[in-house]
């Protein structure tokens, strides 16, 4: 960890005992960092590769981004993601990367709290052993009459092109539009499908932050 001199302010209320704090004259962060305004602290951590096959039969909830392009939206999804109770996020091949400095800001953490497994191949993406739910802006069930108490997985499509004719998937929903617009920007998508489903599940024997 680096940190300013005169920034201790910034730094965690508890650190791990092995986390070293290397110190930095002020102003040194804001010439590396990609933000206009740093923080004066950075951090440098191993990455965690999951596979998809360590997620597999073990979460009843998962979120696919099928080749999603913007790093922002995809750190919403992710924080969105863990918050509504998703034991996996998966990310197929074509996907930003989600260690994307813009992708960690805008998980606010949730990068951490939630495994994520990247890098999957659409035709493997049954292995997950969930039925897919496909998000699409019309022409689905809409999302309010379909039963999401079950084991499912989402998937959202690109920003460009949404999800492609190849993906098998067990049904398609929709969150319908009374308004004019074409469709939803996904991150906004995919929390509404989220917490739908969080909704769901918030019947007696399946609280929230418990089995996912």
């Amino acid at each position: 960890m680096y940190l300013e001199d005169g920034a201790d302010d910034a730094l965690p209320r508890s650190l791990p005992a092995e986390v070293l704090i290397h110190r930095l004259a002020p102003g040194v962060v804001a010439t590396v960092a990609s933000t206009v305004t740093s923080q004066p602290i950075l951090a440098v951590a191993r990455c965690c590769d999951v596979s998809l096959a360590a997620v597999a039969g073990s979460v009843t909830f998962a979120v696919i981004g099928v080749q999603l392009a913007d790093p922002g939206n995809l750190g919403t999804i992710l924080r969105t993601a863990e918050a509504a109770g998703a034991g996996a996020v998966v990310l197929t091949e074509g996907s930003v990367d989600p260690f994307n400095p813009k992708v960690v800001r805008a998980a606010a953490g949730a990068l951490g709290r939630v495994p994520i497994v990247v890098d999957v191949a659409l035709a493997d993406l049954g292995a997950l052993g969930l039925p897919v739910l496909g998000a699409v802006a019309r022409g689905g069930v809409p999302y309010d009459e379909v039963p999401l108490s079950a084991p499912v997985a989402l998937a959202f499509g690109s920003e460009a092109h949404g999800l492609p004719a190849g993906l098998a998937l067990y049904g398609l929903v929709s969150i319908p539009h009374v308004g004019r617009s074409e469709s939803l920007n996904v991150a906004m998508a995919a929390a509404v499908l989220c917490f739908e489903v969080a909704r769901q599940r918030r019947a007696p024997g399946w609280p929230i932050g418990g089995n996912r």
